[in-house]
């Protein structure tokens, strides 16, 4: 394939990534006309669109954590299908990221750009996988793109959280996990893990995962901490949002075991950061392996960086002879994590 080209019809604008034939943006960083949304963090999914092309399940969550009118105008992508957008062939496919995660396919005088949003590599029991899709260009993000970062299985970072509960049975376990997917997850993950006790969880936290039950992801017994009183809450697996995990809200929690599900406890200096007890290397991202192994299976001649650690990837890109470039976009952040 050939990467010639597609910088005619496809390239970074004040206001994001815009195919100009098709007249649309792909997660902008400012109200539009027309916009394709990934998935739906606040860094990629914002109102004030005039129309919006998305996954169901990504406008499901637009419209809870935005409102019914964030955009003008809505329209469900099933996965796999192929519109034509101004003579473009755009689809959607699988991110792996969270649920309703897609990238986006874009096919135009006879070169193919699939931008990826963000997207993980890892087995998620609350998502599609990540589906690789051959390319002339491939638009990458680059949260943990740096060596350091090689990401634990999941499952056993669970299974750690499990060992404690049970060797701690009269601690609450306080897990700070981001709200959208990171918390589904953690919670499917120990149900997998044959968890069948009720999990608590924050009020931040409740509308996101009902959400997520009521799209066909069995989260088991969920219950919000509201309803039950603190002694009854000893070795209770609890969830909440990371800035809960030491402030007042967990005070009501006699000396509890605290956690944080992120990528970024792959670093010393942000465990002890946190200041949590137990750490948990749980991530919703690509690590450094696999964002390599992603670009050379794409067969891309050319790799766009959107956000994130950008320039190790672009050198180790360049290293293995490919050509890579940053877009510098402005608006993203690591929402996910």
């Amino acid at each position: 394939m050939s990467a010639a080209g597609v910088e005619e019809w496809l390239y970074p604008t004040e206001r994001g990534l815009y195919c100009a034939p098709a007249g649309i943006y792909i997660d902008p960083a400012r109200a539009v006309d027309r916009a394709v949304i990934t998935h739906g963090h606040s860094d990629h999914a914002r109102p004030g669109h005039g129309a919006v092309l998305a996954t169901a399940e990504t406008i499901a969550v637009m419209k809870l954590r935005l409102g019914d009118d964030a955009a003008g105008r809505f329209e469900a992508a099933p996965i796999g299908h192929t519109q034509s957008i101004g003579g473009v062939a755009v689809r959607l496919v699988p991110a792996g990221h969270i649920l309703g995660s897609a990238q986006v396919v874009l096919e135009c005088n006879g070169q193919r750009a699939v931008v990826s949003g963000d997207y993980k590599r890892a087995a998620d029991p609350t998502c599609a996988p990540f589906e690789t899709i051959p390319c002339d260009v491939f638009v990458t993000e680059a949260t943990f793109a740096l060596p350091v970062f090689r990401h634990e299985p999941a499952m056993r970072e669970v299974a750690r959280l499990l060992a404690s509960l049970r060797r701690n049975p009269e601690r609450a376990h306080l897990v700070g996990a981001y709200g959208l997917g990171k918390c589904q997850r953690v919670i499917r993950l120990a149900r997998d893990a044959g968890y069948d006790a009720p999990i608590y969880l924050h009020g931040a936290h409740l509308a996101l995962t009902e959400l997520y039950q009521s799209l066909g992801v069995d989260l088991g017994d969920i219950r919000p901490v509201p309803e039950v009183k603190p002694a009854e809450l000893a070795g209770a697996l609890v969830l909440c949002p990371p800035s809960a995990v030491d402030d007042r809200w967990s005070r009501r929690f006699p000396d509890p075991v605290t956690a944080f599900a992120s990528g970024w406890m792959r670093i010393k200096g942000r465990v002890r950061q946190s200041g949590v007890e137990l750490p948990l290397v749980i991530s919703d991202h690509a690590d450094w392996p696999e964002l390599i192994a992603t670009v050379l299976e794409t067969g891309a001649e050319d790799v766009w960086v959107t956000h994130g650690r950008d320039d190790a990837l672009v050198y180790e890109l360049g290293r293995r002879g490919l050509k890579a470039r940053a877009l510098a976009l402005v608006g993203f952040e690591d929402e996910g994590e």
